[in-house]
């Protein structure tokens, strides 16, 4: 969709637009049964969206928030543990694990995919102490660490196999962020196989937020898991704690799916391979127009690991110059995004969490390096070559100074 004859970031307009028909269907389905909270529409979704990543259960619930704080509450996050995430997140996450009664800590993330670095990871751990029961005690604070939750960033996986190993080492639970990664897998060196995004931790946390690959009109979320008890704790924290109405086993919270967004997305579901096979090569052909010439002396272009197939939740690139390029693509009608600015460990709502700048260099450098390109399956070849030509244009003018813009980390 052009704008103005510009470009947008995002366009939430031109899919449903093709849609309309079947999405009008699910919402007059609604009027005509009543059905708005819960139900057959939100019971087909639930199947279909675990089929769709592999596992046995899934959850609809009120947005990715709540499906983050109800599977670290449900697996088993006590009040007062520590859960080890990454700090170039959105706040959601450690918002979920902090509104769990748990204390969010941090580790490093791998500078090529921005994704929990292992490595880090494991000397985090090497610094823990162990008490008189085996659990692990974190250095920093004192408290036991009871989980991690690695974010599968921009939509590929994080390397789950050395975290998961590391997990089951420590007897830590792993709950995947995957709010961002609908239909991305990981290749298992474990196992031998692809497993889908949702599938590999002891539970997955996905966002419907109207701007994902798989987006509601409207806010939504879901738990997947294989975990029977863990499903079934989701779903009665879901729904104020009870099981059966006005029976409360816990005190728990309102967080149900819609049936309106849950018939949504069940309609949507059907075409998100499509979409993301789009999105795959979409980012090839920017990956093929920023090479071959000056403009990679400037620009790195996402790196997608060998064991990894991303989906492209963004298509996003470094360059040191980051400022200055998006003030002169927003003048010249090119939307972009930065994800994420400001690290979590700096932000003024973890003060108390006592870090400080240079405490995790890599995700600081690169929230100071990351600019977000226009990326959705509908942009045209043309205006990604619009793109790229802004780009080039930029970085010629830029060169008459023989600045060396290249990422520095």
């Amino acid at each position: 969709m052009k704008i103005n004859n510009g470009i947008p970031f995002l366009d939430l307009v031109s899919p449903h637009r093709t849609l309309e028909s079947e999405l009008v269907a699910v919402f007059r389905r609604a009027l005509d049964t009543a059905g708005f909270i819960g139900g057959e529409m939100v019971q087909q979704f639930e199947t279909a969206f675990a089929k769709f990543c592999g596992t046995s259960h899934c959850v609809g619930v009120g947005s990715g928030t709540d499906a983050l704080r109800f599977a670290l509450v449900a697996a088993g996050v006590q009040p007062g543990d520590v859960v080890i995430t990454v700090p170039n997140t959105f706040i959601a996450t450690t918002e979920a694990i902090s509104q769990a009664g748990a204390v969010p800590e941090f580790v490093d993330v791998d500078k090529q995919t921005y994704n929990m670095d292992p490595d880090k990871l494991r000397k985090y751990v090497a610094n823990c102490k162990t008490d008189t029961h085996g659990s692990l005690v974190s250095s920093r604070s004192g408290r036991r660490v009871a989980a991690i939750v690695p974010v599968h960033l921009y939509g590929q996986m994080a390397d789950m196999d050395p975290i998961g190993e590391l997990a089951e080492h420590h007897n830590l639970l792993v709950i995947e962020d995957a709010c961002q990664a609908h239909g991305a897998e990981y290749l298992s060196s474990r196992t031998g196989l692809w497993k889908k995004a949702g599938s590999i931790g002891h539970a997955a946390a996905f966002s419907f937020y109207p701007g994902k690959n798989l987006g509601a009109c409207g806010e939504a979320g879901a738990v997947t898991t294989n975990d029977e008890t863990i499903a079934q704790k989701v779903r009665c924290l879901r729904d104020h704690g009870q099981i059966r109405k006005y029976y409360h086993q816990m005190e728990g919270y309102n967080g149900r799916l819609d049936s309106i967004q849950a018939g949504i997305l069940h309609t949507k579901l059907k075409f998100l391979s499509e979409w993301n096979e789009k999105r795959c090569h979409r980012a090839r052909t920017y990956n093929e127009l920023l090479a071959g010439s000056d403009k990679d002396q400037y620009v790195e272009v996402p790196y997608e690991a060998p064991w990894s197939k991303g989906v492209y939740h963004l298509y996003v690139i470094r360059t040191a110059d980051r400022d200055r390029l998006q003030a002169l693509l927003l003048e010249v009608g090119v939307g972009t995004g930065i994800h994420y600015p400001i690290p979590l460990h700096l932000q003024k709502a973890y003060e108390g969490l006592g870090y400080r700048e240079g405490d995790f260099p890599i995700a600081e450098n690169a929230a100071r390096e990351i600019l977000s390109l226009p990326m959705y399956p509908q942009i045209e070849v043309e205006q990604q070559n619009r793109v790229v030509a802004e780009l080039s244009a930029f970085f010629s003018d830029r060169a008459e100074g023989k600045m060396d813009l290249l990422a520095s980390a």
